[in-house]
Formats: C-alpha cells, structure tokens, sequence
C-alpha cells in the first residue's frame, strides 16, 4: 500500500512539475509565520521526542497540501503537525504550499 500511495504521490508531481501552486504565496508568507519557529531554524532538532525538523523550503506544492492534509485529518500523526495543520483551510494550505514551493 505504501508503494502505490508513494507511485500515486510521484506521477502526480511529475504530471505537475510544470504547473505553478494554486494557491497564493505572499498570503502563504504570512500564514507560514508561525511555523519559522521550527521550520525556519537550519538544522533544527526537537528535543522531545527527539527527530530532526526537515527543511521544506523550495518542496513540491502538492506534496506540501497532501501532508498538511494529513496531519489535519490525523492520518500522519504528529502532535504539533496536528496542531498547526488543524487550525488551517484548505485555501490556507495551498497558501503555504505556494509560498514554500515559491522558495526554490
């Protein structure tokens, strides 16, 4: 199953790698403020529990909606993931998605 969910996630950035994010950057730069906190420290390690924070500047804008998806309707756990991604609409999501796929 993790293959065909990866094989599905793979055709569709390469189908769009041309494409510009729907979504609209300098509204996703605002809304991505209170992310920098994690996300926008090089090489930043959580403490508890302890995993690497990884850079997500310059990803795939579908990849970054599909995760934040995820983790708002708990089918990628993470806490703080949960949390931040929670609170956001999908118009919010492709925001940031558009502006952290702008940072390539």
């Amino acid at each position: 199953m993790k293959i065909t969910r990866f094989a599905l996630l793979a055709a569709g950035l390469l189908a769009t790698a041309g494409a510009q994010a729907a979504g609209d950057p300098a509204a996703g730069q605002t809304r991505f403020e209170s992310c920098l906190g994690c996300h926008g420290v090089e090489s930043y390690n959580n403490v508890y529990p302890t995993f690497r924070v990884p850079k997500i500047a310059g990803q795939h804008a579908m990849y970054i909606e599909i995760a934040l998806k995820a983790y708002r309707d708990g089918t990628r756990p993470h806490p703080t993931m949960a949390a931040q991604a929670g609170s956001m609409s999908d118009a919010e999501i492709a925001n940031v998605a558009a502006y952290l796929e702008s940072l390539r």
